[in-house]
């Protein structure tokens, strides 16, 4: 009876697992559903199409690859940017966005799916959205189990900071990046947890992808060796560690170098050295755990003293000549974004184009709350989670936790990579608080049938022994009391566990009242979780920067402005004429105007972008012999005094100011502050009121409705009534929000010296003199 008894409780387990499975893949299936779905609201309440500034620049270049193919793509110089100098676009991008999308287009036109290069470039980012939050499954589920996965899963495609930045139209490097951190650092835990190479291969080539799509891929190159080190120094070295660490930076950074943009960069800067230290040290580590496996413990103590030694000597040799390429550095290795990683002040004290960003503000304490929401309340108990039992795969998480939460308080734009850990703690926190308050009420409840149960697996035992000693009737007595014995003995240690988790069970159980209420009170929480993140995603996230709206007691009003006058330049300019800017809507004119401009979003000459800044910080007549200079045709600002809109050029003139300042002394911020304060109206200083940014500005306002009442400033403008000698209006939109102007042609020197003639003749020439001169 017992042995066709037991295989149905077998069945029955594996008929639990493979409903599991199912269910688990139902689930990952409508969470993928849900990442896609919730993203497109910005074209539901709008229209398809390209949000913010730097997507129009890769729509741009994603247009130009499916058009061309991938050679043309890689050796394509771009004369329409940076005028004179152009930019070599196939070495200066991030290849990894563009290739995926083109990639995407080819295929689905290759199964005659019609689609427009627009539209996938449009839904790139919820596409891959769905896939961060699969490989937000698959990484939590290496560290706590399937459960806390799926709840990871579920909670990174909501969560806020992550919509900001994949919702439809917004076609920018994070659109895949993410996923490809969050896949990288599966794999990685995958190696970790299975010493297999052929998941350390795989997490090589992710960590290629990675690198190929975003600049945050040194995140992943000093996370992993502060990792790696941290193991080591705590006792945890295992030759599984080895896998998952050697190759990646061997492999990895061979890889790395093939990628234009980034090339021997991946051997010589100091975001790199970390990786390549901490390698020499597993392997001074590796050497010495296999020496102990080979070597007697007196002839092991001699040899570790000379391989440690040894590798002592060579990490001071690598060090040296790290400190010399570093010394060699006036920046020390280190790029001007890391470096304001490290140090928040360095950006606003050195660079200054890199501080007027407002993604590179440090955030606010709102601005967490806004963007994680209820995550921020449970990720310390997700960390609590993580020690019991720690670990190398949860001690890995806890570290990125960490590192991020650092990061993310440097630059508000670094919440997109705090997000995924805030996600993962979460499902964590979340699975084990389940587990507990569930588990509770079960034991609560069915107390009966528990007790029933270990009542059966107690009396189970001794007809085990009395079957088995029917079985060994013929044997004699003595061989039978010894094998009693030696199931006594084989027993005893497989009891004594068993009496020890349920004694530990019992410990974790609480009342029933207190396990409901609890499970409520986690159900209410993800429940406001869930509104507040459609609310972002369909409010605070959706709106397309190029279109703007606004609500008032008539109806949404819809300012289209940058539209109009990008297709006026395209329609009324001739090709070859260059148009002046801020750099900030460089990118745009670019791709939707066709002119050429003179900086851009790509930010790569200071020196460019200075000499545009002190244009706009100038006199007229300066500017004016500035921009001739540049053979500029066309200067374009952006002015929002009229309907408020606050992000113009004027509250970033200060910017410009400092940027110019920086590289052309003579520009001086104080000349345009009254007591240390930005001013426009009458108290502000001559320097501010005759530069070309001013004027430009507030051509023509006094004569709107609101008489020269600048909306955004809150104030009446100090210099209402002038004229521009050098600059002419050629087109303002309908809201005034872009104002185009274009110079006016250089004096003709002929008539200038008609003048000196006419006075001249007037002094005591004669007029018939005058007349026979050719040049009149």
């Amino acid at each position: 009876m017992a042995a066709l008894e037991s295989p149905q409780p077998a069945t029955a387990t594996a008929m639990r697992h493979a409903f599991g499975n199912v269910l688990s893949v139902l689930i990952l299936v409508l969470i993928g559903v849900l990442a896609f779905s919730i993203r497109l609201f910005s074209v539901i309440k709008y229209e398809s199409v390209i949000h913010e500034f730097d997507p129009y620049f890769n729509y741009r270049v994603t247009q130009f690859l499916s058009k061309n193919g991938i050679y043309e793509f890689w050796n394509w110089f771009d004369d329409r940017t940076w005028y004179p100098l152009g930019r070599v676009i196939g070495g200066t991008v991030y290849p990894g966005l563009t290739l995926t999308a083109g990639t995407i287009w080819w295929v689905l036109n290759s199964l005659n799916i019609p689609l427009s290069v627009e539209t996938v470039c449009v839904f790139t980012a919820p596409v891959f959205s769905a896939f961060a939050s699969w490989a937000t499954y698959l990484l939590t589920k290496e560290v706590k189990g399937s459960g806390a996965g799926l709840a990871a899963a579920a909670l990174l495609a909501m969560v806020p900071s992550y919509i900001s930045r994949s919702v439809a139209g917004s076609y920018d490097n994070e659109a895949v990046a993410i996923f490809a951190l969050i896949f990288t650092f599966y794999l990685y835990i995958k190696t970790l947890n299975t010493g297999s190479l052929f998941y350390a291969t795989l997490n090589a080539l992710a960590y290629f992808y990675m690198v190929c799509s975003w600049g945050g891929y040194t995140f992943i190159i000093n996370l992993i060796p502060m990792h790696v080190l941290l193991c080591i120094v705590t006792g945890r070295y295992s030759p599984r560690l080895y896998i998952a660490y050697a190759p990646l930076v061997v492999l990895g950074t061979l890889l790395a170098a093939l990628v234009p943009v980034v090339g021997f960069n991946a051997v010589l800067t100091s975001e790199h050295f970390a990786s390549f230290l901490v390698f020499i040290i597993i392997h001074v580590v590796a050497l010495v755990y296999y020496i102990k496996g080979i070597l007697t413990p007196k002839m092991f103590k001699v040899a570790v003293t000379l391989v440690v030694s040894i590798g002592m000597v060579v990490c001071l040799i690598v060090v040296a000549i790290l400190v010399a390429l570093v010394a060699s550095s006036p920046t020390g290795g280190w790029s001007g974004r890391s470096l304001s990683l490290l140090d928040p002040t360095y950006a606003s004290k050195y660079i200054p184009i890199i501080a007027s960003v407002s993604e590179h503000q440090p955030p606010t304490w709102p601005s967490y709350f806004m963007d994680i929401n209820v995550l921020a309340f449970l990720v310390p108990a997700g960390i609590i989670a993580c020690f019991s039992p720690l670990s190398d795969s949860s001690s890995f998480v806890v570290l990125y936790i960490v590192m991020s939460v650092y990061f993310s308080g440097v630059m508000v734009r670094l919440m997109l990579v705090l997000a995924p850990a805030a996600c993962i703690m979460s499902g964590i926190a979340l699975s084990q608080a389940f587990d507990v308050f569930t588990g509770s009420i079960k034991y609560q409840l069915g107390g009966s049938s528990n007790s029933a149960d270990d009542a059966e697996d107690t009396n189970n035992a001794p007809k085990d022994d009395a079957a088995a000693g029917k079985t060994d009737k013929g044997e004699e007595t003595v061989k039978e009391r010894s094998s009693k014995k030696g199931k006594k003995k084989e027993r005893e240690p497989v009891e004594k566990p068993s009496i020890k988790s349920k004694i530990k069970k019992k410990a974790l159980v609480l009342p029933l009242e207190a396990s409901i209420v609890a499970l409520l009170l986690l159900i209410m929480l993800g429940a406001f979780y869930v509104i507040h993140c459609v609310w972002a995603a369909a409010e605070a996230y959706s709106a397309p920067s190029i279109v703007l709206t606004s609500q008032s007691r008539d109806g949404l009003h819809v300012f289209d402005d940058f539209r109009e006058s990008y297709a006026w330049l395209s329609h009324n300019t001739d090709v070859d004429d260059k148009v002046a800017s801020w750099w900030d809507y460089g990118y745009q004119t670019t791709a939707m105007a066709n002119r050429t401009v003179i900086v851009d979003n790509n930010t790569w000459n200071n020196t460019h972008i200075a000499t545009v800044g002190t244009a706009m910080s100038s006199p007229e007549k300066a500017a004016w012999e500035i921009f001739n200079s540049l053979d500029v045709k066309y200067v374009l600002v952006v002015f929002g005094g009229l309907i408020g809109y606050p992000s113009d050029d004027i509250n970033k003139f200060l910017w410009m100011v400092r940027i110019g300042g920086g590289v052309f002394p003579h520009i001086k911020e104080a000349d345009y502050l009254r007591d240390g304060q930005y001013r426009i109206d009458s108290e502000a200083t001559p320097t501010m009121l005759n530069c070309l940014m001013y004027k430009l500005s507030y051509y023509r306002f006094v004569e709107t409705d609101g008489k020269g009442y600048d909306r955004v400033r809150r104030t009446e403008i100090g210099k209402k009534n002038f004229k521009l000698t050098h600059f002419e209006e050629v087109f303002t939109s309908h809201h005034w929000m872009v104002r185009i102007y274009k110079l006016k042609p250089a004096r003709n020197r002929i008539r200038g010296k008609a003048k000196k003639l006419k006075s001249k003749t007037s002094s005591g020439w004669s007029s018939k003199s005058a007349k026979k001169n050719p040049w009149i």
